[in-house]
């Protein structure tokens, strides 16, 4: 990165906002918080910045609907979000005034940032998926189009890196989907596609049940090995990114492989409470990755 895209961020004037974006993301994402204190500056401001903007997108659909003033408000958003991203500041808050210059600095997508509003749009209606490839929209909609954000800030070597993110995008969304399946149920919003309950030969209200112990482990171990493939795919991508960033990478990866393993340990957990990592292990992933350094 250049050095006039560094003072961008580090400038005196971006100082409160950039602070902002740093709270947000300590007080409302522990984990990608520590895991993000292993980037270095100023790619490690611009990572708090965006996760602040992911967590105002998140926020604002949340609390509303699909109805009425809901749209609005959702449409202002992403105007705001146009214009930040062409360099404009959409509004003189902490937010809009770091995230502007973060687009000012690095080479974000616009339809990263559209598949992530129309995400979060989907979410606010009940949902069930049918098919594998459903499935895989999804991911790429909420997840692989962050993946695409972070290589982009961190810095890349190789084209492919962007094609890799993506599948780490979804492997990191199908831990999500296996850990979530009972509160998302709950919700409405069953994302294991109906192919793969069919195969298995049970419904949903059974998997939520345990009632067919066999069955709904087979349904759950297909969702973990197909979650595993997606990160062997996707191996190759920590040698493409920016050497300084590796670690932050091997972090965030690693804690969400450790989830997935806590998950396969014990797949009926994930109808009964939610499956998460002890922090003792997740503080040693960090660790590990720290050491690990730029390799």
């Amino acid at each position: 990165m250049s050095t006039t895209s560094e003072a961008l961020l580090l400038q005196e004037d971006l100082r409160d906002a950039v602070e902002y974006c740093r709270d947000v993301t300590r007080a409302r994402a522990a984990n990608f918080y520590w895991g993000l204190r292993l980037t270095p500056e100023p790619q490690r401001s611009a990572m708090y910045t965006i996760y602040a903007w992911m967590r105002e997108a998140d926020d604002i659909v949340d609390g509303t609907s699909v109805d009425g003033d809901a749209a609005s408000t959702i449409q202002a958003f992403r105007a705001n979000t146009r214009l930040a991203l062409r360099g404009t500041v959409a509004e003189p808050t902490s937010l809009w005034r770091a995230f502007a210059a973060v687009a000012r600095a690095y080479p974000l997508d616009l339809n990263d940032f559209e598949a992530m509003i129309d995400g979060q749009i989907a979410d606010l209606r009940p949902q069930r998926l049918h098919q594998e490839e459903e499935l895989r929209q999804y991911c790429e909609q909420v997840a692989s189009s962050v993946g695409r954000v972070c290589v982009r800030v961190w810095g890349y070597q190789c084209v492919d890196a962007l094609a890799l993110a993506s599948e780490r995008g979804v492997a990191f969304q199908m831990v999500n989907v296996i850990r979530d399946v009972a509160e998302d149920a709950r919700m409405g919003r069953v994302y294991i596609p109906q192919a793969r309950f069919d195969r298995a030969g049970i419904d949903l209200e059974a998997l939520l049940q345990w009632r067919d112990p066999p069955r709904c482990m087979a349904l759950l171990e297909g969702m973990i090995d197909a979650a595993r493939d997606r990160f062997e795919v996707s191996a190759p991508l920590e040698s493409m990114i920016e050497p300084a960033c590796r670690p932050t990478l091997r972090g965030l990866t690693g804690m969400y492989r450790a989830l997935l393993e806590r998950l396969a340990a014990d797949p009926e957990r994930v109808v009964r409470q939610r499956v998460s990592v002890p922090t003792l292990q997740k503080a040693l992933v960090i660790v590990r990755a720290r050491l690990a350094g730029e390799r």
